[in-house]
């Protein structure tokens, strides 16, 4: 069980994520790309439900496991790999190959909260455990809105996903509890990844888990293990679709369904939002009267 520590944000915003999160994910990309592998079922599902021959943005790709999807549709809509770590964008930009067939994707280097984008250029853009790395509600609420720009106006599809404070029972991760408060916030925590030790034999590796179960796991060699602390901030219920709604107002949207009845109307639906495996989720729909 990992043992998330309460983190305490202060200081340039930008600075402290490039220390907590940026120089992190280039120290432990391909070690984390060895885990994220298997695509979520809604996401699957959000974009195996896209119209052939639309493009979109993944903000934050990560490894890019999800530029190759749909899985039953190979190549029938594009995805752009957006993320700001340099070594996983050079994992991402082959991710789906097979042995001896090397795929190449579509990866760009940036921020996501840069806007290097024109008004409307995608059809559809997701963003998955990326926004929950940003270490203010202000910049947080702006990565909202940069989705919100780079989609079309008209038709425009995203799905953001963030790590909820309520964590499932197969969680590795333990959050602390916190006294006080309304419980309409989240909590800001350091998560640790700890760096797989490589082993030269199975039986060696067998060895090191009975020392750890038994309790023999001495001091000395847990300490060297690296261990890297990744700042997130945890959200609470409701919170995800408060910051989106909050998100679309201040950009002059009109947060609701389709108005059928007015003309000249820009808006954005909250199409579905809730829980999956320790994390929330929300999907906008944009569109345009």
């Amino acid at each position: 069980m990992k043992n998330v520590t309460t983190a305490v944000v202060d200081g340039d915003h930008q600075a402290y994520e490039d220390q907590h999160v940026h120089a992190v994910y280039d120290q432990i990309a391909s070690h984390f790309s060895s885990t994220r592998y298997k695509p979520w079922p809604i996401i699957s599902a959000f974009l195996n439900s896209l119209p052939t021959g639309w493009v979109g943005l993944d903000s934050g790709t990560g490894n890019g496991k999800y530029l190759p999807l749909p899985a039953d549709r190979p190549g029938s809509v594009l995805t752009i790999g957006l993320d700001r770590s340099w070594n996983l964008l050079q994992i991402a930009k082959h991710a789906g190959s097979d042995a001896g067939v090397l795929v190449t994707r579509e990866v760009v280097f940036g921020d996501v909260l840069g806007n290097g984008w024109r008004p409307g250029a995608f059809d559809y853009a997701i963003s998955i455990a990326t926004i929950h790395h940003l270490a203010s509600p202000q910049r947080r609420k702006l990565a909202v809105q940069r989705l919100l720009q780079c989609v079309s106006p008209s038709h425009g599809r995203i799905l953001i996903y963030v790590w909820a404070i309520e964590q499932d029972h197969l969680s590795k991760r333990n959050i602390p509890v916190y006294e006080g408060g309304d419980g309409l916030d989240g909590k800001d925590v350091f998560v640790p990844w700890v760096m797989a030790q490589q082993t030269s034999t199975r039986n060696q590796e067998k060895k090191c888990q009975l020392r750890e179960q038994d309790g023999s796991w001495d001091e000395e060699h847990a300490a060297q293990i690296p261990v890297y602390n990744r700042y997130y901030h945890m959200f609470a219920i409701g919170e995800l679709t408060k910051l989106a709604q909050e998100a679309a107002r201040e950009m002059g949207l009109v947060v609701s369904p389709p108005i059928t009845d007015r003309s000249n109307e820009l808006g954005c639906e909250i199409a579905r939002d809730g829980w999956e495996r320790s994390n929330y989720y929300v999907e906008l729909r944009r569109w345009k009267t």
